[in-house]
């Protein structure tokens, strides 16, 4: 295991959580990830169900757990079934879960091989009335894509047609929003690696590399740090690439004066860091990248400030963009008159500015929540402003994780550097 373990007493409070939330007499189940197929005999690299973690801490596939709090029989209330192993499985593919370990692991009492699954399976079901089952639920995201949670629901719904169905992701997803400290910890050391692998790049970074080259130094520092995985397909966009939001080709050689968009994200035990940090090339601003760099960073100080218990995303999203408005009429972007007489439908802002400021972070990098959540104590947003002005190849977007406190918003990237100063002082290695 390339990440700390997490202690099961935190899984095991996780899984209390949810059985307060069930109907009685029900049963729940919930699944581990396919591995999915890439071509030949090679697959994609695994990554565990967000929800099947939260709840098990299990990091491998093949694995089931299912929860019937009502069973007469007290060791039937709580059960993981993991695939048993073998001399030629550990041979060819490496090690899993021992039955012990997997009770280690989860806190599961009792634990049992994959091949026992369909007939425990049949007398939890008849002896419940309630099936719920989990499937993954985005309003963002579909996919064409058959889940092996789907294929499961279709089946349940076709062998018990009589029995109700119930969702289980609006129940995890309640608790999923508040990170308890063991997961604060965990994200932590995803921002503190993230921290490691941008002052490598400022070290690097020079006109004259290839934008993949810097993707390079990024997975280097992952993985000597444990890294098993980014959150997410890293950005490294120079010039006018920096325009584009989810730019990922990262294949074109960076130009001297040009700017360096760096959007990336380590994943440390499940757990996601999102950084995003905006350099200059040759390791100096000429005075309009600086102007509109400073535009930004106030902005962005001034939205980490709005992240607190009891507002919105929605709620900061619509006060960022009033507070970029006004740092694009400084820059000559637009003027005041130009905003009273704009189509409203149509503001001259998004030509320059067209996301959101914030996005939930946790076991996912766009983690579980909607715009619309109330913010409480524990839970973990980015805070992201950005300035694109095409014509002029300018692409800037400054990007931390904040915590949000009853005291206040809590920087989890507070030590990276990001002032204008800071960053050319380090790419010229003074510090």
């Amino acid at each position: 295991m390339r990440y700390k373990s997490i202690n099961p007493e935190f899984f095991i409070r996780n899984r209390q959580k949810l059985l307060k939330k069930l109907k009685p007499n029900s049963v729940a189940i919930i699944l581990s990830n396919d591995e999915y197929h890439r071509n030949g005999d090679q697959y994609h690299p695994y990554r565990q169900s967000s929800d099947m973690y939260y709840l098990s801490g299990l990091d491998q596939e093949k694995c089931v757990l299912c929860l019937c709090p009502d069973h007469p029989t007290e060791a039937l209330r709580e059960i993981v079934f993991t695939v048993q192993t073998s001399d030629s499985m550990v041979t060819w593919y490496g090690h899993k879960y021992s039955l012990e370990q997997a009770a280690k692991v989860s806190g599961v009492k009792t634990v049992k091989w994959l091949d026992s699954f369909e007939d425990t399976l049949k007398d939890l079901i008849l002896r419940s009335e309630n099936i719920y089952l989990n499937l993954h639920e985005d309003a963002r995201f579909s996919t064409e894509v058959s889940s092996r949670e789907l294929r499961f629901a279709n089946r349940m719904k076709t062998e018990y047609p009589t029995h109700k169905f119930e969702r289980i992701n609006p129940l995890i997803t309640e608790f999923r929003l508040c990170k308890e400290p063991e997961e604060i910890e965990m994200m932590q050391i995803a921002c503190d690696i993230a921290e490691k692998a941008f002052r490598n790049i400022l070290k690097k970074v020079r006109p004259g590399m290839m934008e993949y080259e810097v993707e390079a130094e990024i997975a280097y520092e992952f993985i000597r740090n444990g890294v098993g995985a980014h959150s997410f397909l890293p950005i490294v966009a120079s010039g006018v690439n920096g325009c584009v939001l989810h730019y990922i080709k990262n294949d074109v050689r960076i130009k001297n004066g040009e700017l360096v968009l760096i959007d990336f994200g380590a994943e440390y035990g499940n757990y996601a860091s999102d950084i995003t940090r905006t350099i200059p090339a040759n390791g100096k601003f000429n005075k309009r990248q600086k102007d509109c760099y400073n535009a930004v960073l106030r902005a962005m100080k001034k939205a980490t400030q709005l992240i607190v218990p009891g507002t919105t995303i929605e709620k900061i999203n619509k006060e960022v963009t009033l507070i970029l408005e006004k740092e694009m009429i400084g820059l000559g972007l637009f003027t005041e008159k130009d905003v009273k007489n704009q189509d409203p439908d149509n503001p001259l802002y998004f030509k320059y500015y067209m996301h959101g400021n914030s996005h939930f972070i946790g076991l996912d990098v766009h983690d579980v929540g909607n715009r619309q959540v109330v913010l409480k104590p524990g839970m973990v947003l980015s805070c992201e402003p950005g300035l694109y002005i095409k014509e002029e190849e300018i692409g800037i977007r400054i990007e931390n994780d904040i915590l949000v406190t009853k005291k206040g918003p809590v920087d989890l990237m507070k030590n990276i550097p990001r002032e204008v100063e800071e960053i050319e002082a380090l790419m010229k290695g003074k510090k």
